[in-house]
């Protein structure tokens, strides 16, 4: 049997705390989704044509993963991708906090699916995408703290200012 974990988020921009919980769900299940929100009430600093790139080079070398976006709620996306878990990882407590109350909504609305809270690696735990463009927007080195394989475009976005 096929298990399907999808894995939400803005991811604005890919970060390796993300890549992190997404290459340990690889190994855990058959399929992960990777479900980039459009988040027009975050204000994402990247369109999202630019964040799908960003993951999808961040992450071709696994090869049970598929990048998709969407708007609406969670548990009707993990309904038309046949996802029975949804993976939410956890820097903090803080964070703990909110993804329990979204669980919690997610079981009342759909009890088919479960919420699996990951923790995340410690060398990340500090880690957010808010972080990385704060950095970025002030020329800090953002060298280990996105995947290699995108970080000169983070780096060229804010020389040139273009988030497109």
């Amino acid at each position: 049997m096929e298990r399907i974990a999808l894995c939400p988020g803005t991811y604005d921009p890919m970060t390796k705390g993300h890549m992190d919980i997404i290459s340990r769900c690889s190994k855990i299940f058959s399929k992960v989704v990777v479900a980039i929100s459009e988040s027009p009430k975050k204000k994402p600093l990247y369109s999202v044509e630019r964040r799908i790139d960003f993951v999808k080079r961040s992450l071709n070398d696994l090869e049970n993963i598929e990048v998709i976006t969407f708007n609406g709620l969670l548990v009707k996306l993990a309904r038309k991708v046949n996802a029975t878990v949804i993976i939410k990882g956890l820097r903090a407590i803080s964070d703990f906090e909110y993804e329990f109350q979204m669980a919690q909504i997610n079981k009342k609305l759909n009890p088919e699916v479960e919420t699996v809270f990951m923790v995340t690696n410690p060398k990340y735990a500090y880690l957010s995408s808010s972080a990385v463009k704060e950095v970025a927007m002030f020329k800090g080195c953002i060298n280990g703290l996105v995947p290699e394989k995108i970080e000169n475009d983070i780096v060229e976005s804010f020389d040139k200012k273009n988030f497109k």
